[in-house]
């Protein structure tokens, strides 16, 4: 029987599991709302059921199931296997999540960080395909990244490193959950262009978001493309922010390939276009043509990908 492995996604909006074999087929896929607001104990049940229910439907593919991978929202004691209160799990207060399922399911079991997964999924399977090295950007409710190197995930000191969505890249700028001011993650990400358009139309300006008392991030890039100033003008403040960051991580790094995924990815060119740009005017010293900034592809199914990436990396 081939060797596959189970891989388990957890999110504060779905849980997704998935049995993928060594090439990194996709041979089975289940998926339910997480509930999160329901706490730990209920949130923990549904994974328990899902990656059950999961394996079931890849009986009789002829596959071995031989280990775990887990990816979760952060932060998580990758070493230790325990999770660390993440915002968007209330209840989850170190959570020693590797050994509540290996204990169910006898396997063994490998837990990271969801946007490392991610990282490792797309440089297997995805955008980084063949590439040597990668840096991973999910821009969505918050920023997040992975750093791949001679392809490895970079953990760094106490598993600290990817932070990308806490670089400094407005020094007076507005106050960051994290405490710091000026984070990529407070003025790039979706939650943030939003508040900055209400505060503005808060502030007097006019805008056709100002009919939308719930708009999204969606919803103002949508407002971009037809010609609207005030949502134009958030979203080139955010992206040259964005490319503020990016640049920082090709002059330090220089990786083969930097892609880009979460939500706001899905802008295509109205991202893209002037985020290359952006780049091309900040990086003087690396090899810029030889490095290209790619949207990810994997899609919805990356978090499956990653995990069982690196449960297949054991």
């Amino acid at each position: 029987m081939a060797d596959a492995v189970l891989a388990i996604d957890i999110g504060g909006t779905k849980l997704a599991a998935g049995v993928v074999d060594a090439a990194g087929t996709m041979r089975a896929r289940t998926e339910v709302p997480t509930r999160a607001a329901e706490g730990l104990e209920p949130v923990l049940g549904r994974i328990i059921d899902l990656g059950r229910e999961t394996l079931a439907r890849a009986e009789g593919s002829g596959l071995a199931v031989q280990r775990i991978g887990v990816g979760c929202a952060g932060p998580v004691d990758r070493q230790r296997g325990m999770v660390r209160n993440p915002p968007n799990l209330p209840g989850w207060e170190q959570v020693p999540l590797r050994e509540r399922i290996r204990a169910v399911f006898g396997l063994p079991t490998i837990l990271e960080n969801d946007a490392n997964a991610a990282a490792l999924g797309e440089y297997r399977y995805g955008a980084g395909r063949g590439a040597g090295s990668l840096v991973y950007y999910t821009v969505s409710t918050g920023i997040g990244g992975g750093i791949v190197l001679g392809g490895r995930l970079w953990h760094g000191f106490a598993d600290a490193a990817g932070e990308v969505g806490h670089m400094t890249v407005q020094p007076d700028g507005p106050r960051c959950g994290c405490g710091n001011r000026g984070c990529l993650e407070a003025v790039a990400s979706g939650p943030s262009m939003v508040r900055r358009a209400r505060e503005a139309l808060q502030a007097g300006r006019t805008s056709r978001l100002g009919s939308r008392p719930d708009f999204t991030a969606r919803e103002l890039a949508a407002a971009v493309r037809e010609g609207d100033e005030l949502a134009a003008e958030i979203w080139s403040e955010a992206v040259r922010c964005l490319g503020i960051g990016v640049a920082a991580v090709i002059n330090i790094l220089a990786p083969e390939r930097i892609v880009i995924g979460g939500g706001i990815s899905r802008a295509g060119d109205l991202l893209f276009a002037p985020l290359r740009d952006e780049v091309r005017r900040r990086v003087k010293l690396p090899p810029l043509e030889s490095i290209p900034i790619l949207p990810a592809a994997l899609g919805p199914d990356v978090g499956i990908l990653g995990a069982a990436a690196v449960a297949l990396d054991g």
